[in-house]
């Protein structure tokens, strides 16, 4: 400590009682409860959608394991579990958009990075995702994105093909619905998909 100077706190004290500390996280500070109260009441798209409620990253999540499976209808509960957490750092740092992160840099995908890996290992998953997996799990998550950009985000279709690529093709069903949910709602049913595929592990 330099001149006496304390320096700033690097953690954040969550509801279960736990202190992750941002800069070095480690498996043991991390509960899937804190994570499906944080997703649940963070917003995607700087919460510039349409409806009485932002639509959450627990929202987007579950669409994207789904989405995930409806493309490799075989693939492992494992790499299904990876796909509901894809996004699961965002419950400490929150969901920047795509252009103020590449605005912002490398320090903040670094502890991005470092927070995910720690929730790969808390819940038995790798640290590092295979790349096969990886650009799985991006490519539904993309297509989640085209959902929600042309349902509840404004974007016209033409415009949501130039940045997201083709619209996916999906049976008719409510697990592609974008339409925003209560947060206790979007919880619960991160909460209920999370428990499914943990179980089955």
């Amino acid at each position: 400590m330099a001149d006496g100077v304390k320096p700033p706190r690097a953690w954040q004290r969550m509801l279960s009682g736990r202190r992750l500390d941002l800069l070095n996280p480690t498996p043991m500070d991390i509960e899937i409860e804190d994570i499906a109260h944080g997703l649940a009441r963070v917003a995607r798209w700087n919460g510039q959608t349409t409806g009485d409620w932002a639509f959450s990253v627990a929202q987007h999540s579950v669409m994207v394991e789904a989405l995930a499976v409806e493309k490799t209808p075989d693939l492992s509960v494992a790499w299904r579990l990876a796909a509901l957490l894809h996004d699961a750092s965002e419950y400490v740092v929150g969901d920047m958009i795509s252009p103020f992160k590449a605005a912002v840099g490398y320090g903040y995908k670094d502890l991005e990075h470092r927070l995910q890996a720690a929730i790969h290992l808390r819940f038995g998953l790798p640290a590092q995702l295979p790349d096969a997996i990886e650009k799985k799990i991006k490519q539904a998550d993309r297509q989640g994105a085209y959902l929600e950009a042309t349902q509840i985000a404004g974007f016209g279709v033409a415009e949501a093909r130039k940045i997201w690529g083709t619209p996916p093709k999906v049976r008719a069903t409510g697990r592609f619905d974008a339409a925003p949910m209560p947060p206790e709602e979007a919880k619960a049913l991160f909460m209920k998909r999370f428990n499914a595929l943990s179980t089955a592990l």
